[in-house]
């Protein structure tokens, strides 16, 4: 036996706006096959890695997904904040692969350096979420 629950009007409005953000944000993330800003970050084609970086990150599955979620992290947040703003998280990016390439072969270096840099996009992402709805 089924159970169906009836929603009032002030409930259908808000579950609209949950599904209408849902989906936006859905729409974003499948537009980001590649980095918004390729310029300033791509991520590492393991075919033509010659860091001793990357070439660890390739090597080691758990460094690989960093890298996927920092990359996918980064395409999100670059194509939703303004221009002024996307060249600020373009200049960190840089720095930040500076600091992550002087790991070399550390992987407990390399996955700290993940670790920080996804914490500070998530950050953004959280604050381009907080001036919703979209």
């Amino acid at each position: 036996m089924a159970v169906h629950k009836t929603f009032g009007a002030a409930e259908q409005v808000a579950l609209g706006r949950k599904h209408a953000t849902a989906a936006l944000i859905v729409a974003g993330l499948a537009g980001v096959a590649q980095p918004a800003a390729a310029a300033d970050y791509a991520p590492i084609d393991c075919a033509k890695a010659s860091l001793p970086t990357e070439q660890t990150i390739c090597r080691n599955y758990g460094l690989g997904q960093s890298e996927a979620r920092m990359a996918t992290l980064f395409g999100i947040v670059t194509s939703l904040v303004a221009m002024g703003q996307r060249g600020d998280i373009g200049d960190t990016q840089r720095q930040w692969l500076k600091a992550r390439n002087q790991c070399g072969t550390d992987i407990a270096c390399i996955a700290e350096a993940y670790k920080a840099r996804i914490l500070t996009l998530s950050t953004v992402m959280d604050g381009i979420a907080s001036h919703g709805p979209f």
